[in-house]
């Protein structure tokens, strides 16, 4: 029991670097300029939520690059075959299959070979094309499967530099561009944005060409419409396309001052423009855009000097995007916008006041706690504890994590169960001393026997965290980032620091015994209790069943207020000028024929949340639903402001659902592997059904409340798994214990003594962990209001659970095992001997 002064200065490092890592957190950017070159600078990373932004999750449209692909590969194999000699009669293209047709049977050969060119190899010895002979006259090219994939995985990366560049077009500072899983992009742009306009500048595969006009009635002829509705019979064959654009940029029309587009070709397609433009004076021709018409003038004179202008009553903010479009050049595929989230700049400044509060408060509850149950003593937890605040600020800072308001949630609960191991080793240290141990020897022990406990709980937290971060996204994600983090911080800080503060304190001062003892004589649970929880084991399984019933009736009817995650549509977040007529504010959204319109107000009377279900249609729909929306409440209240706003896909919607789903219920599998490796089946058993009825009860407080149920109530949900798990495992390690100390005492009555004994630890790091919770419910505001309300009410029903229903069932189980046991030995007896069978009786 002496300290390492290796060790001890090992620890000292660690502290001052991770004090110096985080010291950059406090300073702005300017301060952070003059700091010496040695100083670390880099600071946690505010997310959309937090700063104010716009982020998007765009999807390659797979249907849109397959058919893109197959009119390649058509006119490829239509070329191919008559440079060859070949001629074909048909060429039918069909999702993934071509089908070709030859003039001459006997070609077929020659033909297979001339195709043959069109197969590209992906690695591996596969291909992306297959090349097969129906019949003597038919073959067939069929897209491969690794072919789609690999085509849809080069899609992406190409429309990944081209979003770049068309981000950078218009100026954004500081974007986040990213690939997520095999066919969609994430974007991140801080800063307020113009949805509308974002959407229009990603979203558009900005595909120009030039066509001649032709007779309606010519073949080979398709009717296009403009911006106004417009027709004009363009000519499929493209004359000249948009990739020979080197330049484009908004100039005003010196006549009637309205913004055009000047562009500009490159050297070969500025030759090309010339040719065409010479051969056809007099006639029309079509500039189209992604299958609109943008303009269509008549050629006057041939253009000889490579550039061009293009007119259509464009807005400056219209003809701005359209020249970033032109200059980045065009997408692969068209890109679908199945997620899109905006934050308003004052908003997140409001949210990290309320979470520098919350987190202020939940810290000072936690200390003056701490400090008024274990004295002095506790001062050394409350030491430990800011150095785990310090050192996960630390952490995310050196790893680049972002921080979201979920992810100030979690640093605000890992407050309250970081503790949780320093409640632990002093309650452990002062039963040592009761039974009269040196201090040395108390300290010793106490850390020994409490430490396959903490590992026990965080790793059943842990658990429940890497799910989270599995299986979840976005602010969820950084809910997860920050547990873990906390979490595994906190077995240095309240293990490793707290044992080395304590040694040195003891041997400082000289100290026979460690006297832990509550301020002022303050005390929650008395020592030495006795109390028969075993004899209310009916009472406690009755009154849950019965409330576990209930949740799965509220379940179902009024059921939960599925948040936007799970079911997609729009949702807005409005600051009105004054408390909203609501009855009016209805009648008005009513009129705009966008199905059901939920309002809800929150905080206070001047803000209001706005549900509109998704509309059917594409983009374009969604789009003129939110302007539609924009324009009904400014017409409403003139001093109206958008400070969120959501638009979630069907797809996401669903993929949300299944995935919160999944990860709740592989949590709860987790849990029961993890405690029957660690104890038995009946420990597994028993903490399982316990949780299942937490759970229930959890998701009835939903229904009743009418909370949100979304991806942050899928966050409070997992931890509560990890919390509940954690809460038994303390009671169940006692048992452990207990069982092997105590082996003729009954069952029951060591379970009654493990209850009492762990009863103080409990009631104790679960009033921590409440009160850490309790000013983000209050203070936290709507934006986590899904998790720390929820998580309030969780807290204490695990609390509750552990004593009335884990420990009853856990009787039960082990009662059966041990009459099913006696049982077999009598079985076996009685076939044995009928003398054994009398005396049996």
């Amino acid at each position: 029991m002496k300290n390492s002064r290796i060790m001890v200065t090992i620890y000292v490092v660690a502290i001052l670097a991770g004090i110096l890592f985080a010291l950059p957190n406090l300073f702005s950017a300017s301060v952070l300029e003059r700091f010496p070159a040695f100083m670390p600078t880099s600071k946690v990373a505010l997310g959309l939520d937090l700063r104010g932004g716009s982020h998007l999750v765009l999807e390659v449209d797979a249907a849109d690059l397959q058919k893109e692909r197959m009119r390649n590969l058509a006119e490829d194999a239509r070329r191919t075959l008559r440079e060859s000699g070949i001629a074909a009669t048909s060429f039918q293209a069909e999702r993934q299959h071509l089908t070709i047709t030859l003039r001459d049977p006997s070609q077929r050969s020659k033909a297979i070979d001339a195709l043959e060119t069109l197969v590209n190899s992906i690695g591996n010895g596969r291909t992306d094309l297959k090349i097969a002979a129906r019949k003597d006259s038919v073959l067939e090219l069929t897209l491969t499967e690794e072919g789609v994939y690999a085509a849809t995985s080069s899609a992406v990366e190409q429309s990944l530099e081209i979003i770049r560049q068309r981000v950078d077009q218009v100026g954004v500072a500081e974007p986040s561009i990213q690939r997520v899983g095999v066919d969609r992009i994430l974007v991140q742009l801080p800063g307020l944005q113009d949805p509308s306009q974002l959407r229009a500048l990603l979203g558009s595969t900005a595909r120009m060409s030039f066509h001649m006009l032709e007779e309606p009635e010519a073949a080979g002829v398709q009717l296009l419409k403009d911006e106004k509705g417009n027709v004009y019979p363009v000519q499929s064959r493209v004359e000249l396309a948009g990739d020979r654009l080197s330049d484009a940029r908004v100039r005003f029309d010196p006549k009637t001052n309205e913004p055009i587009i000047n562009f500009r070709f490159d050297s070969a397609g500025g030759r090309l423009f010339a040719e065409i433009t010479r051969a056809n004076v007099g006639k029309p021709f079509a500039i189209v855009l992604d299958g609109k018409v943008l303009s269509a003038p008549v050629i006057r004179e041939p253009i000889t000097g490579g550039m061009g202008q293009i007119s259509g009553n464009f807005t400056v903010q219209e003809a701005g995007t359209l020249s970033a479009l032109l200059r980045a050049g065009a997408l692969p595929a068209k890109l679908t916008t199945i997620e899109e989230r905006n934050v308003g700049a004052d908003l997140g400044s409001d949210v990290i006041e309320k979470g520098i509060y919350a987190g202020i408060a939940a810290f000072a509850l936690v200390f003056l706690f701490m400090f008024a149950l274990y004295g002095t003593w506790g001062l050394v937890a409350n030491l430990a504890l800011a150095l785990n605040v310090v050192l996960t600020l630390a952490a995310l800072s050196v790893i680049g994590a972002t921080l979201t308001l979920p992810g100030i949630a979690g640093i605000v609960l890992g407050i309250g169960l970081a503790v949780d191991a320093n409640v632990l080793i002093n309650e452990r240290i002062r039963e040592e001393t009761q039974k009269g141990r040196s201090a040395l020897a108390a300290i010793d022990t106490g850390f020994k026997k409490a430490y396959a406990t903490i590992m026990d709980s965080n790793v059943t937290a842990l658990i429940a965290t890497a799910l989270m971060f599995w299986f979840g996204s976005g602010p969820v994600r950084g809910f997860a980032v920050t547990m873990a983090i906390g979490l595994v911080i906190s077995m240095f800080t309240a293990v490793s620091i707290v044992k080395v503060i304590m040694i040195a304190i003891t041997r400082g001062w000289r100290l026979k015994m460690i006297n832990i003892r509550p301020l002022f004589g303050f005390k929650l649970i008395k020592d030495g209790t006795h109390i028969n929880f075993m004899k209310a084991r009916f009472i406690g399984l009755a009154i849950s069943l019965v409330l576990s019933a209930a949740s799965v009736a509220l379940f179902f009817n009024p059921g939960l207020n599925y948040g936007i995650d799970f079911r997609g549509g729009i949702q807005m977040e409005v600051q009105t000028s004054a408390p909203a007529d609501l009855s009016d504010l209805r009648a008005r959204l009513d009129k705009l024929g966008l199905g059901e319109v939920a309002l809800q107000e929150f905080g206070d009377g001047n803000r209001l949340l706005v549900r509109v279900e998704r509309q059917p249609g594409g983009e374009e729909a969604q789009t003129m639903a939110v302007e539609s929306l924009k324009d009904a409440l400014k017409a409403a209240d003139a001093g109206a402001e958008i400070e969120r706003s959501e638009v979630v896909g069907p797809k996401v919607s669903g993929e949300l659902a299944t995935a919160g789903i999944l990860s709740v219920a592989l949590a709860s599998i987790a849990m029961l592997i993890y405690i029957w490796i660690r104890f038995e089946w009946p420990f597994a058993v028993g903490a399982i059904v316990t949780l299942i009825l937490d759970l229930t009860k959890t998701v009835g407080f939903f229904a009743l409340t009418g909370l949100d149920f979304n991806l942050t109530a899928i966050a409070a949900l997992l931890t509560l798994v990890g919390y509940s798990v954690n809460d038994k495992v303390v009671v169940y390690d006692r048992m452990r214990e207990n069982l092997r100390l105590r082996k003729t005492m009954p069952l029951r009555d060591i379970i009654n003594l493990s209850i009492n004994e762990t009863l103080a630890r409990s009631l104790y790091t679960s009033a921590t962990a409440l009160l850490a919770m309790l000013p983000l419910a209050i203070w936290g505001g709507p934006a986590v209001e899904s998790f720390a309300v929820p998580m309030v009410f969780g807290i204490v029903i695990a609390a509750s659970s552990s004593v009335f229903i884990a420990a009853p069932i856990l009787l039960f189980l082990g009662d059966w095992r041990t009459r099913r046991a006696a049982s077999r030995r009598i079985s076996s007896l009685t076939k044995e001997s009928p003398i054994d069978r009398v005396l049996i009786d």
